[in-house]
């Protein structure tokens, strides 16, 4: 049944609903040249009207640039760290657009620690120093904050300070890396565990995520291992994925079980990658590498590094912790001079432990030979032999794993000022027995745990310690010098186990210098003391082979007049010109990333 006409039934389309192309193009074309037509009339009428009255005023939408300029740079603060004596201040590495900071660049501003009224500071001092030398490592150490106050830093020309929350050093894991085999290795402090012995594992557990305060959204992993104050973790695989770097912002801490939130480490530690060889057992860059942790030995270390690498040691990585003497400004000379010295600024208090643990698994990717020995130490071999004659008779036997030499105490042998030519001509009367030994390891020999005291390592099974014969290798420990230099040692020990030497613990300790107490105050008769044995061996060695025959000076020696007073002088002009250096580095930077 057909519905009603129109209903139901498709329109066919008739010949005259269709607007052929030449009708549009003529249509299109005639609106155009009206439009021109009047738009011409208008200006015209408009000019008969007002001739050169009628100006037209062009209005600009974009805000003109400002005769003020515009400065780029910023400040992004991460964290603050409460150290007993001073505030430190880590800086942010990013935006990419950013200098290197000098102390005239910066001041410290002082917050209540009241959250509600933090946006007012109190008051503002200079920094005590900035240290790292580019924008990707600085750290601003602060005077220590008065009670109730936290502390931050600013640019001085601009009034917008960030503040941060501020954790105290005795409870904080401050350092992590990911190993080759994707634990994570985490550095803390406050477990206050014993002193070389593996802890129990199963009282705590590793924590990964962005806020502490609460356990609810923190991915928890097991503990692999736990020794003194070094942490392995299980790393979760999400964890591994996440982009690692100084700003990254996925954090590790480790909570100790049953405590809550509060068993948490308060944490600035973020895991960062740590490249590990592809082939460990392949021969490595480096056949011998030096370790130090140093603090105001800058003008020991020019001795320390020329005559060991005359010794066959062809790297040297120096934990600088908390020095404030001119030790970056020595080091830049060396490395100047092409040798391959390595600053890392670690500001961690007693923490000689960990930082040797760090420093071998840096030194394990490059080194095939790591030894670990303070700036005061030196390397003899009475046999006439170069320390890769020594290491490559040892390495002939595979199970090898650790190197130790004997270690001679040397007094200020009658000296009372630092001696010109240094320590190893200076200094020629010790104590007769050694009083401990100090080692050359094998890094891929560690035990996982990474225990370490006193420079000897806990090494993995199927690797064994070896003592080296005396006539082969000992070192010349040059520890009782002048009081002018030995005082230092009363200032802190960097060594976790180990008491300062102004407490009244192990006072009978062989740290410690026999006899002085806690105090330092210089005995009558200490030119004279710890001098048992003549040995001028070494001495003897470095006059023969190193002194320059035309100017009768040794590498280290500044020619003519007091040879202190000549390396500060250079040692300014030295220090002006690489702050210069960064300054002109920097400002590379920025033009490229603008």
């Amino acid at each position: 049944m057909r519905g009603p006409k129109g209903v139901g039934r498709k329109r066919r389309s008739s010949p005259r609903d269709v607007v052929s192309w030449s009708t549009l193009f003529w249509c299109t074309l005639f609106v155009v040249i009206n439009c021109a037509l009047f738009s011409g009339f208008s200006f015209y009428a408009f000019r008969f009207l007002f001739g050169k009255t009628f100006q037209p005023i062009l209005v600009l939408t974009w805000p003109a640039p400002s005769n003020k300029p515009i400065s780029p740079i910023t400040i992004s603060v991460r964290e603050v760290v409460m150290f007993p004596d001073q505030a430190l201040v880590f800086l942010n590495n990013y935006p990419p657009t950013a200098q290197v900071f000098t102390k005239d660049d910066l001041h410290c501003v002082y917050f209540s620690a009241n959250h509600s009224s933090r946006s007012q500071p109190r008051f503002n001092q200079p920094p005590i120093d900035i240290d790292g030398g580019d924008f990707h490592n600085q750290i601003v150490r602060c005077p220590l904050p008065p009670r109730l106050l936290t502390v931050s830093v600013g640019l001085k020309h601009n009034d917008d300070v960030p503040v941060l929350p501020s954790y105290s050093w005795d409870w904080l894991a401050y350092d992590a890396l990911v190993d080759r085999d994707n634990t994570t290795i985490v550095f803390v402090k406050g477990l206050n565990l014993r002193r070389e012995r593996i802890s129990n594992t199963e009282k705590f557990e590793c924590v990964y995520g962005w806020d502490f305060r609460t356990t609810r959204f923190l991915l928890r992993s097991d503990v692999v291992s736990i020794a003194q104050e070094i942490v392995r973790c299980k790393t979760p695989l999400s964890v591994l994925s996440f982009p690692r770097g100084p700003n990254n912002t996925v954090k590790v801490s480790v909570r100790v079980k049953g405590g809550g939130a509060k068993g948490i480490l308060d944490t600035i530690a973020r895991p960062a990658i740590r490249p590990g060889l592809a082939n460990p057992t392949h021969r490595k860059e480096h056949e011998m590498c030096l370790c130090s942790m140093v603090r105001n030995q800058g003008r020991f270390l020019k001795e320390w590094v020329m005559y060991h690498a005359q010794m066959g040691v062809q790297r040297w990585f120096l934990y600088d912790n908390n020095s404030d003497d001119d030790s970056v400004v020595v080091i830049e000379w060396l490395r100047r001079a092409n040798y391959n010295v390595t600053r890392h600024a670690w500001p961690w208090l007693k923490t000689q432990e960990a930082g040797f643990a760090h420093c071998a698994l840096r030194a394990r990717e490059t080194c095939q030979w790591v030894g670990f020995i303070d700036v005061d130490e030196f390397f003899h071999l009475p046999s006439g032999l170069l320390l890769p004659d020594v290491l490559r008779n040892q390495s002939n036997y595979d199970y090898v794993g650790e190197i130790r030499a004997s270690c001679y105490s040397f007094g200020p042998s009658g000296l009372r000022r630092v001696p010109v030519q240094g320590v190893m001509v200076g200094y020629t009367c010790r104590l007769a027995a050694p009083e401990r030994h100090k080692s050359i390891v094998r890094p891929e020999a560690l035990n996982s745990t990474l225990i370490n005291v006193v420079h000897h390592f806990h090494l993995r099974n199927g690797y064994e310690p070896v003592n080296v014969d005396k006539g082969v290798l000992v070192i010349n420990h040059y520890k009782y010098q002048v009081w002018e230099v030995f005082k230092e040692k009363f200032y802190r020990r960097v060594a976790t186990y180990v008491a300062d030497w102004q407490e009244e613990q192990n006072v009978g300790s062989k740290d410690r210098a026999p006899g002085l107490g806690t105090r330092a105050v210089e005995p009558w008769d200490w030119s004279h003391r710890f001098c048992e044995v003549r040995d001028s061996g070494l001495r003897d060695r470095v006059l023969q082979s190193f002194v320059d025959p035309q100017s009768h000076l040794l590498p280290w020696q500044e020619e003519g007049g007091d040879g202190v007073v000549q390396v500060q002088q250079q040692q300014k002009v030295i220090k002006r010109s690489v702050m210069m250096m960064r300054k002109i580095r920097a400002r590379r930077k920025h033009r490229v990333f603008l």
